[in-house]
């Protein structure tokens, strides 16, 4: 079927370095070229602002998802196409997953790896067979996915489980990879 919406996972930190928001603005806008929705944390925060804005400027549609908490912080992205608001974190990363065909993580904070390393875990249990794509700009990634290889040498999980993600170095890696993405087959891989 292919992909039709992008869940984008990112920081709503309003104080990273311009790379990353650059890297959000750039996702954003080769998201909406591709002709796919955009899924995010439905706030116009830092780099889910970037992504949000970059999108709707390229012409694409988003579709954001908050917790009631910040709606009632007025953070809610009155902007945002389509505003979904969960009652909780819990429901609001459900409500992302469900509505997305594929996931990427740009650089964020503890509800970002969260985010993440959930999604990772459900399909390594085949709750879902959805690309998963981790953006590392600037190598902001590396002491995560050098944390990830210590789980596969250690024999924490299989190697084979590597195929749960996929690492680009920028939105246009990550484009091609989810234009073109076919899950992968996975035997019992227990240990």
């Amino acid at each position: 079927m292919g992909v039709t919406a992008v869940c984008v996972y990112c920081s709503s930190s309003r104080s990273v370095d311009g790379a990353f928001v650059r890297a959000a603005r750039a996702l954003g806008a080769e998201i909406a070229r591709r002709g796919w929705t955009l899924v995010y944390g439905g706030t116009r925060l830092g780099l889910m602002g970037a992504v949000a804005t970059a999108a709707q400027q390229a012409g694409g549609r988003v579709v954001g998802v908050v917790p009631q908490v910040f709606v009632d912080q007025q953070f809610a992205d009155k902007q945002a196409d389509e505003l979904v608001v969960a009652p909780d974190l819990r429901a609001r990363k459900e409500q992302m997953l469900a509505r997305a065909d594929a996931l990427v993580a740009l650089p964020g904070g503890f509800g970002t790896l969260d985010e993440l390393l959930e999604a990772i875990t459900l399909k390594q249990i085949r709750q879902h067979d959805k690309a998963i794509v981790v953006i590392n700009t600037d190598g902001y990634y590396d002491p995560l996915l050098a944390q990830l290889e210590r789980v596969f040498a250690g024999r924490f999980t299989h190697p084979a489980y590597r195929a749960c993600y996929h690492v680009a170095a920028d939105a246009a890696g990550a484009g091609a990879y989810l234009a073109g993405y076919q899950p992968p087959r996975f035997t019992d891989q227990w240990l």
